[in-house]
């Protein structure tokens, strides 16, 4: 299952409100509406991924045009799977993350970002953090 993790949703509800605020201050435009039901539903089931696969198409179709917005590759143009590391000393992905990245869905790109994000250790986040940017 590739899981779209709960801050994912916020965000893109968030850049939805940005991008079509409500028109009275109550009432929810179709795309935020649509992503709401999925983060009250995982917060009312104690859950932190929605299931990629099997979001309502709506919800899916507004978690998409908020994900075409981010960065596609964590990659900084410095690859040690190259030179035969397990893990990337510039990204911090995986070799088969480096891969497959092409073939992975946008809910398994998003689940490998928020593990780097969260471990923070290889050097985009630290020692090349202006190639980033």
């Amino acid at each position: 299952m590739a899981g779209i993790h709960i801050t994912d949703i916020e965000a893109a509800i968030n850049w939805w409100r940005e991008r079509s605020p409500s028109p009275d201050g109550v009432s929810l435009p179709a795309p935020t509406r649509a992503l709401a039901e999925v983060y009250a539903q995982l917060v009312f089931f104690h859950e932190a991924e929605a299931d990629e696969h099997s979001m309502p198409p709506k919800a899916r179709e507004a978690w998409l045009a908020w994900y075409a917005t981010t960065p596609d590759t964590p990659c900084i143009a410095i690859c040690s799977t190259s030179q035969g590391d397990d893990v990337c000393k510039g990204c911090g992905r995986l070799f088969a993350e480096v891969q497959r990245w092409t073939e992975m869905t946008p809910g398994e790109k998003r689940h490998t970002w928020r593990r780097i994000t969260i471990e923070g250790d290889a050097w985009r986040f630290n020692r090349y953090r202006e190639r980033a940017a």
